[in-house]
């Protein structure tokens, strides 16, 4: 697939405060269009404005220019337009979880930035307990920038719920800290017009699973009375140590004790369920896998999507997140996605790494990817995949990522082996000691 032009680099990124004045004019009459100018509009724009000014005072707004400020005006460019819905074979609602930091209406920006159709978020640090409160102007401002940029809220806005927060906490003070960062975070979502909020379920902290289920259930029913009108999504897990979630049954057991069954759903993650065992990769994989949520769970259930590539194979209960095409679960498995009827109007949310490493080692975020990939996500609406081009596509992404798959599979198949031997160790010990007493 061709990369989409990132556009101007930080030396020539030049902008006169007058022309920003009168993009911002342009947007409060024409709300519909892009936040800024594409990164190729802007380059050439620049190059042209270069050419006609002298040489000292091109070098002279070089040095007006901050490194802030030219972070900023990086910031603002449009990596990928936003792809008209209406224009895709099927309504799908593809974004990625976008940065809030500085005020949620950020987010709105930053959803554009990538041309993003849906978002997810973070409503407060979720790094810790306390937070203060919304603020008036990011609650006006996240609105408005909604409503300027023709995002619905109340349907293809995802906000991720704390890391923090386990709702099947067995200790009384920890589970009221918990359960108050919770519903505020539902509190934020009515302040803000959001209808759906994910989370992860919880951990049973050693407790039995139906314990711990019962213990979700009482403190979502608890949240819904003290709330109006959000659906709190349940998030499947991948099925590593005591978390509750990474079977289908775990999260019928949670629903079928919630009291207002309109007030609950599910997000699949699509790297978690191949994680704990839910094939999705053929057409006739992905058919028994959704079969088998609409049995056990049911349809109506279904909120929202993570879509995530997985570093790790099938069943490994590693959550391993990769980009889309390069993991395990390969580009049919979104190919499927895709085209499926009824995942229409949901938001779609990716969480793939957009980390790379700079020539002089350090770590810094690509927005890139998230542009490309949601392009990506949409090229394969309608696409047929038995073409020579799907091929070519899903060979390319495949090789990108087969060395990270390798150096995963070997991890799982040593810790496969260990498992095999400390097993077999375990019944020879057993063994020699029934020896001994019936000796």
């Amino acid at each position: 697939m061709p990369r989409l032009t990132r556009g101007s680099q930080k030396a020539t990124v030049k902008r006169e405060a007058k022309e920003e004045d009168e993009d911002v004019k342009d947007m409060d009459s024409k709300p519909a269009k892009p936040i800024a100018r594409t990164a190729a509009k802007r380059k050439a724009a620049d190059s042209q404005q270069d050419a006609e000014e002298p040489l000292e005072q091109q070098k002279n707004k070089k040095q007006r220019k901050t490194k802030a400020q030219i972070k900023a005006e990086e910031e603002a460019m449009v990596l990928a337009e936003r792809t008209a819905v209406s224009s895709l074979t099927r309504a799908m609602y593809i974004g990625a979880h976008v940065s809030a930091a500085g005020g949620v209406q950020n987010s709105v920006t930053n959803a554009v930035h990538i041309g993003a159709n849906s978002f997810a978020l973070f409503l407060k640090s979720q790094r810790k307990w306390a937070n203060p409160p919304l603020t008036p102007e990011s609650q006006a401002g996240f609105v408005s920038q909604c409503k300027q940029h023709h995002y619905h809220a109340n349907e293809h806005v995802l906000p991720h719920g704390s890391y923090l927060v386990n709702l099947a906490q067995a200790d009384a003070e920890k589970a009221k800290q918990a359960y108050d960062s919770f519903v505020d975070d539902l509190a934020r979502c009515e302040q803000l017009g959001i209808r759906l909020y994910n989370f992860h379920p919880g951990s049973t902290g050693g407790d039995t699973k139906a314990a711990a289920i019962g213990r979700i259930a009482a403190q979502l029913n608890k949240a819904h009375k003290a709330t109006k009108t959000v659906v709190t999504v349940l998030e499947n897990m991948a099925g590593s140590g005591n978390v509750v979630g990474s079977t289908w049954q775990d999260l019928r057991d949670i629903i079928a004790l919630v009291e207002d069954k309109a007030r609950v759903g599910v997000c699949i993650d699509t790297c978690h369920a191949f994680a704990a065992g839910y094939d999705l990769r053929s057409p006739e994989a992905f058919k028994e896998t959704m079969d088998s949520f609409n049995d056990i769970v049911g349809a109506k259930y279904l909120k929202a999507f993570h879509l995530n590539d997985s570093k790790a194979p099938l069943n490994s209960n590693r959550d391993l997140h990769a980009n889309i095409g390069t993991g395990f679960l390969g580009l049919r498995a979104f190919h499927n996605v895709m085209n499926h009827p009824d995942f229409q109007h949901k938001p779609m949310v990716l969480e793939t790494p957009i980390e790379r490493k700079t020539p002089d080692g350090k770590t810094v975020e690509d927005k890139q990817v998230w542009a490309d990939e949601i392009k990506l996500l949409e090229s394969l609406v309608g696409m047929d995949p038995d073409t020579k081009e799907f091929a070519r596509l899903e060979a390319e992404l495949q090789d990108k990522g087969a060395e990270e798959r390798r150096r995963i599979q070997e991890q799982v198949d040593k810790k496969a082996t260990k498992g095999v031997k400390k097993k077999r160790g375990s019944k020879v010990k057993k063994e020699e000691t029934s020896d001994e007493e019936s000796g």
